[in-house]
């Protein structure tokens, strides 16, 4: 039997009372955290154009767009919304699986909670919890290194899994929708080689892909049964060599949703140990920017690989954000990295360019191709010393966690930081909100608060 069988069991009979409470805790940290970059993510590149494309996209009212507030299609909503949860990558990441689980998930689930109606956020918590165990589990049973961009292909299995409980499918039902978001799958890891916008925008085409899958189950189509290990199913079209036994014995028991890490920097999250490391030399070791005459970086390949790119001049703001150089060079001259340091001044800026020539990053003899740590980073100073660092755990990750008020200040800062203002006032009713979700009897109040409109 296809293990999608297993996972569709899993999502259909898990209620809310059979959730721990570490893991409605940890799904109560990733909502708040993904409606503020989402909030952000409003004033990224291409937003009002993506916008607009959509509203030409058929009519209907059903949900709304993050901040915007103009009413589309429950897919299309979806789909802009999930593009602004990850254009500014400062979502959060399950590091083992290389899946960014609520990119494609949360849009999908609020969408679908909106149009619907009356939804209680015990049943939104759920949907997040059991979604999150399936993308991040077909991301944790990969053995084989990116092929396909996995935050969007796994993301629209975790997307259809919550979308599919929020309607109330039975395991039969929701299998033909994990069938037919088969067939829609796409994600490229071209637009990552090239830091496109079509990176995020393949998340938000697997938001509107589950809410159609769903869709479509709903009303009666029927979709492969073999989705997963078929002979031309998920893992053999997208991934390779995968190991699916111990994912399916531990669900229902290991809550993956406690698992995933927070982002502290809006980059991409294979550079947040380097940032870390140099960071922590930086404090312990006094120097300024303009004492570093180079920094060497030794990495895991998939490291190397997904941000190795060296920085040049009239570089992108997507391409600056998977250029660990970059990023680097920003640390060492701010001590920090923020969704300002992606301006078009800031990326144009040649004291920051010429620090960026300076930084190396190496491929090291890490054997997983699926490891974003440990890291190594070596700074060579104008005086002759040469500090070093190892980070084996990346802050922001469960066993480094971000605290509670780290946590509230990126979702404040975020808050005031997208395309249109936002009170103050509704933020602090999101916190209170996401804080008592439980209580809530229809998730459509958050939306209320995420619109300027």
């Amino acid at each position: 039997m296809d293990a999608i069988a297993a996972f569709a069991a899993h999502v259909t009979r898990t209620r809310y009372d059979d959730l721990p409470d570490g893991a409605i805790a940890a799904a109560k940290v990733l909502i708040l955290d993904s409606l503020g970059v989402g909030v952000v993510g409003s004033a990224g590149p291409l937003v009002a154009e993506l916008r607009r494309a959509a509203g030409a996209w058929g009519s209907g009212a059903e949900a709304r767009v993050w901040v915007g507030g103009e009413r589309l299609p429950a897919a299309s909503a979806a789909l802009c919304n999930a593009y602004q949860l990850h254009n500014s990558e400062f979502d959060c990441i399950h590091e083992r699986a290389v899946v960014h689980p609520m990119a494609v998930l949360l849009p999908a689930a609020l969408a679908q909670a909106e149009r619907a109606g009356s939804v209680a956020g015990r049943d939104l918590l759920t949907a997040v919890a059991v979604g999150v165990d399936v993308g991040t589990g077909l991301g944790v049973a990969a053995q084989s290194g990116l092929r396909f961009f996995r935050p969007a292909t796994a993301g629209g299995f975790a997307a259809t899994a919550a979308v599919g409980r929020l309607m109330g499918f039975d395991a039969a039902r929701l299998t033909h929708a994990f069938g037919a978001l088969l067939g829609q799958t796409c994600g490229t890891m071209q637009a990552h080689a090239e830091g496109s916008p079509l990176l995020a925008l393949q998340v938000g085409f697997n938001a509107r892909n589950a809410l159609v899958a769903c869709d479509l189950a709903a009303h009666g189509m029927t979709g492969p049964q073999q989705v997963l290990e078929g002979p031309f199913g998920y893992f053999a079209l997208f991934e390779g060599d995968h190991d699916l036994a111990p994912v399916v014995e531990s669900l229902g028991t290991r809550w993956r949703v406690g698992e995933v890490a927070l982002k502290p920097f809006p980059t991409g999250r294979a550079t947040h140990g380097l940032l870390d490391g140099v960071l922590a030399l930086q404090r312990e070791h006094g120097f300024g920017a303009e004492d570093v005459q180079g920094v060497v970086c030794r990495v895991p390949p998939l490291t190397a690989r997904l941000v190795g790119r060296p920085a040049h001049p009239g570089m992108g703001a997507n391409q600056a954000r998977l250029s660990a150089p970059y990023v680097l060079a920003c640390a060492l001259q701010d001590g920090g990295v923020d969704v300002d340091d992606f301006s078009a001044a800031a990326l144009a800026d040649p004291a920051r360019l010429a620090l960026a020539a300076r930084m190396e990053v190496q491929p090291d003899d890490n054997p997983d191709p699926n490891a974003l740590a440990p890291v190594e980073v070596a700074v060579l100073l104008a005086d002759g010393r040469r500090p070093a660092a190892r980070v084996e755990e990346v802050y922001g990750s469960p066993a480094r966690p971000m605290g509670r008020e780290a946590q509230l200040t990126k979702f404040r800062r975020n808050w005031i930081s997208g395309a249109a203002a936002l009170p103050e006032r509704a933020g602090e009713a999101l916190i209170a909100a996401v804080d008592r979700l439980e209580e809530i009897d229809d998730v459509a109040a958050l939306m209320d608060l995420l619109s300027a409109r």
